[in-house]
């Protein structure tokens, strides 16, 4: 396993080469303290069984898929499903696949860029698909840039699985939280969206202003407003760290694991889109390219 790391004026970044993970973002805090932000474990060869998919790339498919399978032009595919659920790609999705580091820059905007080769029906999907993950700094900034190409139609939908704790707290309760959402996706007892979008007024998915989390948990697709003025934000008065999260995704899945405090800001297309005729395009024609980017903006809390 194979492990980089690249760093500018504000961000130190450690990327492994096995499910093109995060491992470490560390930043200073308000006293100057270096805090990693991210959830990880510090021998690399753990996340060799780790199940909670740690700042890993996603893929063929983030989210949840229904059916146990997917329609491409008229052809039927079936793919790994439990309880019903094709979750993160199947079996041994991208997270678990070792990546090629193609290209580390230390210059001005470091960036390190990884790639994968998924074949002709790996885990069930058509095509064979070239993707790329950059992980790039700039000031501030962390820059994720998935991209794919494929010679068959095929259905795409990657993301990054970090788990953000800005202040190291064993809850994640007094961190606060605004989401950029004013709808999200309802969704069954398995998690699978039902095709219904609905607003977010008086529930406890409202986080349009900026509060704390409380003891709200969430598993749940939000729909994206892009142009709403504030984006999502998390933010820690006690490390006195901000995050912003900026998108080109129509989605984003918001996860608080029971197990540990942290919350995900999974950026991506609708769950199932593949089964959901009225939720955006998930598959990708041979010609195009697949662009996935996201910006995690770092600053202090005012």
């Amino acid at each position: 396993m194979n492990q980089v790391t690249i760093k500018n004026n504000f961000i130190t970044l450690t990327v492994l080469d096995y499910g093109a993970i995060i491992q470490k973002v560390i930043l200073k805090n308000k006293d100057g303290v270096d805090t990693n932000v991210v959830v990880g474990l510090e021998e690399p060869s753990k996340y060799l069984t780790d199940n909670n998919c740690l700042g890993a790339c996603i893929g063929r498919y983030a989210g949840r898929i229904s059916n146990s399978s997917f329609q491409v032009n008229n052809t039927q595919y079936p793919i790994y499903s439990k309880n019903g659920v094709h979750l993160h790609g199947g079996k041994q999705g991208f997270n678990k696949r070792y990546w090629t580091i193609e290209q580390i820059y230390d210059g001005e905007n470091p960036f390190v860029r990884l790639s994968y080769i998924s074949k002709d029906m790996e885990e069930g999907y058509p095509g064979n698909l070239k993707t790329t993950v950059t992980y790039k700094l700039v000031g501030s900034s962390l820059f994720f840039i998935h991209k794919a190409t494929t010679d068959k139609a095929t259905p795409v939908n990657l993301t990054n699985h970090s788990y953000f704790n800005l202040d190291g707290a064993d809850k994640i309760d007094n961190h606060e939280l605004r989401l950029s959402c004013p709808e999200y996706l309802e969704t069954d007892e398995k998690l699978l969206p039902t095709g219904k979008i609905v607003s977010v007024k008086n529930s406890k998915y409202d986080f349009l202003q900026l509060k704390k989390i409380g003891e709200v948990r969430l598993d749940t697709p939000f729909v994206v407003d892009s142009s709403l003025k504030e984006h999502t934000m998390l933010a820690s008065k006690k490390s006195g760290l901000s995050m912003e999260v900026i998108t080109n995704q129509p989605g984003i899945v918001i996860y608080t694991p029971r197990e540990f405090a942290a919350i995900c800001f999974e950026t991506q297309n609708f769950p199932d889109a593949p089964n959901q005729p009225n939720f955006p395009n998930s598959i990708l024609q041979p010609g195009e390219t697949y662009h996935n980017e996201t910006e995690f903006k770092f600053s202090f809390v005012l």
